[in-house]
Order: structure tokens, then sequence, then C-alpha cells
């Protein structure tokens, strides 16, 4: 039973931590101040400029909302990307900056400045795939490793005509 459940809780666990915070929804938000009264602290890691579920009834605002149910509380900002060029994060800021309502986070990386961002507007799927195939036919002949390249799509139905395209280009790849 619930209450069985809640009791349970409240005397083995001291600390709560949820993980993609942005992704909750109001049940799993009640859930959580329910669970979590007699907790000693509560963690929670999330991204407002990364909510992607709100089809399945994620709240964005459960974030603000914990600011305000949950204070005093402390804000660190993970700002600092070690896989991004500063070329990429410069265009994600820009972008991101357009977000109505965020608590505001500036990207950046001691890495490599890196290449030019590239925008290819595909006609349609089998212009999408061929232009993949060309691109990496070109930085296999200009020296590239083919296994130090992944290609991934939306949906495994998106393979066939990658696959189509590799075999008209006679490039080699593997599926996993």
């Amino acid at each position: 039973n619930n209450e069985a459940l809640l009791s349970y809780y409240r005397t083995k666990f001291c600390h709560f931590l949820v993980d993609e915070f942005q992704d909750t929804n109001t049940i799993q938000y009640l859930w959580l101040k329910i669970m979590s009264q007699h907790a000693n602290s509560i963690t929670v890691v999330g991204d407002d400029d990364q909510s992607i579920y709100g089809w399945r009834g994620a709240k964005i605002e459960n974030i603000k909302r914990f600011e305000t149910d949950y204070a005093p509380i402390k804000i660190v900002r993970l700002e600092q990307n070690y896989r991004s060029t500063s070329t990429i994060l410069a265009a994600a800021n820009a972008l991101i900056d357009n977000n109505s309502g965020r608590m505001g986070k500036t990207l950046w990386t001691q890495g490599k400045k890196g290449d030019l961002i590239t925008v290819y507007s595909a006609l349609n799927e089998d212009d999408e795939a061929l232009f993949v195939a060309r691109s990496v036919e070109k930085y296999f002949n200009e020296g590239g490793n083919l296994g130090d390249i992944g290609i991934l799509y939306r949906s495994n139905a998106q393979s066939r005509v990658l696959e189509e395209s590799m075999v008209r280009l006679g490039v080699p790849y593997r599926i996993y």
C-alpha cells in the first residue's frame, strides 16, 4: 500500500536525486514532494533549454516551481562544455538566447574554435542520404578513417535510404 511505501522511503532515504528534471511531469513532481518531505536534501539536475518531452506531459515549469517550493536552494550552472567547439557553442548560445522564460546560461569551452557550421537543406530523404554519403566519401578520400564516423538518424526507417546511397557510392559501412 502507498502509506507503507512512503514510510519505507522516509526511514531509508535521506537524500533524493532526480536527473533530467526538465522532463518531469506534474504527477512525478507531486510524487517527489510527498516522498521528500522528510529528506535531508534534494538534488535535481536539469536543463531548461533541453526539455523535449512536452508531448508526453513534461513540464519545464517544474524547474522554476522547484526554486519556489524548496527555497532556499543553490543553483549550480554547468556551462563548460568538453565535447563541442566554440563555433558550435556560439551558435547554440545565439539560438537558445531566443527562448522565452529561460533561466539563462552561457555555454563555453576551452577547446578549439572549430570549423564553420555548414547548413544543407535537403530536397527530400534521398537527397539528404546522398549528401551524407558524399560527405563520408569526401572525408575518406581526404585521408579520414571511416571508423571515426558515426551517422545517427531519427528512426530505423531512415537506414534504408542511407544504405542505398552508401552502396551507390561504394562507401563501406556497418549498422549497429
